[in-house]
């Protein structure tokens, strides 16, 4: 995210907000948690369910904030302080400067969503945006109700591209989060039966995904899977808001078509046709789910007018994201010469996900003396289809050559239960009870995949693995 000194002034803000201030502060910034406030940040004190954003205006502005956008004031201080922007309610004041920032940003806007890759696509998008412009992007999984705003109420007029994720669980939560982002281009990565517990079918989930076009500009497009199941039905969606449709994927009929993929250890080479320009290219990251996600980045470049070869080289240089399959090299165990590998997917995980990431494990060969591992947490959000699902992981852990396989929740014992003997590692209740036992066993050379949804607490083990102490100590 590109910073400039006059993201916001006092009267800008007020004006946005329809709020009331006697300062002539310039915020640089925008934030919502005073503990990583930065300096020249604008704090809005959002109240919420656990706490509230009041309590800490006084530390964001010790902090460095140069105000607080707040609708009581706190303790402390007085209503005609300078440094208070006072309001009707924070959230939507939030929600009010996100708006003010859209409509004066005159570039080009991404919104991705999908059940499975977005945060992926949208490092991507990042990237290949980067390379040809300003580029503003939400960080993390900025994707809900309040992250969409906030990550509008940051972006620069000066803009040329703003990138955004959208997420849900439900059905209706997409529908004012594209509303407020207004894209210019909306991608749909695909429909999987992910958050299934709160959807009567998939067909309800690929309604709900289809939400993201009831935002999209009028003459906007939308860039639909042509491998899914569902890319007919979502078409027809799209067509009956006016909109017009790009297709990516294997398929012989996609506008932005996966020609020829090869994946290896070190990254998978691409060769495409972007609705008909040829391209090859190396990406560092391991997957044809991610090669397949390309092919809507760049279908998503073409539509802007951007450079597609500035795109391109983009992409030749993007690494994974944190919990999403970023490779790690623990030299505390087995030093340089033999580290133990760490693909980190403990952010999130779904059936389709998980099979994608045993693939990416079955290209990374041991060391010296090393195993294949996988680490796996609960699958969760599955419904009544739950305990079959984690089931059925079993033959892809075999053939993706998986040795050993610890796991951990009510959920994975199904799993567990269902692999050979010589196959399990351990069962543990929680994450954390499986961060005690796993990096004991842990030898130099072994190739360990930590993956689950994020209500597991995945990332115990990683943290445990990670402060083993060093083979030289």
């Amino acid at each position: 995210m590109t910073r400039k000194t006059n993201l916001w002034t006092a009267r800008e803000a007020m004006q946005a907000t329809d709020g009331k201030t006697s300062g002539a502060w310039v915020a640089s910034g925008v934030s919502i948690d005073s503990r990583t406030v930065e300096e020249g940040d604008l704090f809005i004190a959002i109240e919420g369910p656990q706490a509230d954003g009041h309590d800490y205006v006084s530390h964001a502005l010790q902090n460095g904030a140069v105000a607080a956008v707040v609708h009581k004031i706190p303790d402390g201080f007085s209503a005609d302080d300078p440094r208070l922007l006072v309001v009707t309610d924070t959230m939507d004041a939030m929600e009010d400067l996100g708006q003010a920032a859209r409509y004066r940003m005159g570039g080009k806007v991404v919104a991705v969503t999908g059940s499975v890759g977005k945060t992926s696509t949208k490092a991507m998008l990042a990237e290949a945006f980067k390379a040809n412009g300003r580029m503003h992007c939400s960080v993390g999984s900025y994707n809900n109700h309040w992250g969409v705003p906030l990550t509008l109420s940051r972006m620069h007029d000066a803009s040329d591209y703003g990138i955004f994720e959208i997420g849900m669980n439900h059905s209706g939560e997409i529908v004012p989060l594209t509303k407020q982002v207004r894209p210019d281009i909306a991608i749909i990565t695909t429909v999987e039966a992910v958050h299934i517990e709160h959807f009567d079918s998939v067909q309800a989930i690929a309604d709900a995904k289809a939400e993201i076009f009831e935002g999209v500009q009028t003459g906007g497009t939308v860039v639909l899977n042509r491998d899914n199941e569902w890319f007919s039905h979502l078409k027809r969606k799209a067509e009956n808001l006016g909109l017009q449709v790009k297709s990516f994927g294997k398929h012989a009929e996609a506008d932005a078509r996966l020609v020829d993929v090869l994946v290896a250890s070190n990254g998978t080479r691409v060769q495409a046709d972007i609705d008909g320009e040829t391209v090859s290219f190396m990406m560092p990251v391991i997957g044809e789910h991610h090669a397949m996600n390309a092919m809507a980045v760049l279908m998503a470049v073409t539509l802007s007018g951007a450079s597609l070869a500035k795109a391109v080289d983009g992409l030749t240089t993007m690494e994974a994201v944190e919990g999403r399959g970023k490779r790690e090299l623990l030299q505390n165990i087995g030093g340089a010469d033999n580290p133990v590998t760490v693909l980190d997917e403990s952010y999130n995980a779904s059936p389709a996900s998980m099979r994608a990431a045993f693939k990416v494990l079955a290209m990374i060969d041991p060391g010296r003396g090393g195993r294949r591992i996988a680490i796996l947490g609960d699958m969760l959000e599955l419904g009544k289809e739950a305990a079959k699902a984690h089931k059925d992981l079993a033959l892809p852990l075999q053939a993706a050559g998986v040795q050993l396989v610890y796991t951990c929740g009510t959920l994975m014992k199904n799993l567990y239960d269902s692999i050979p003997k010589e196959q399990q590692g351990a069962h543990a209740t929680t994450s954390q009870e499986l961060a005690q036992i796993v990096p004991d066993v842990l030898v130099p050379g072994d190739v360990v995949m930590v993956k689950g949804s994020n209500g597991s607490k995945m990332g115990s083990v990683i943290e445990a693995m990670r402060a083993l102490p060093s083979v030289s100590a």
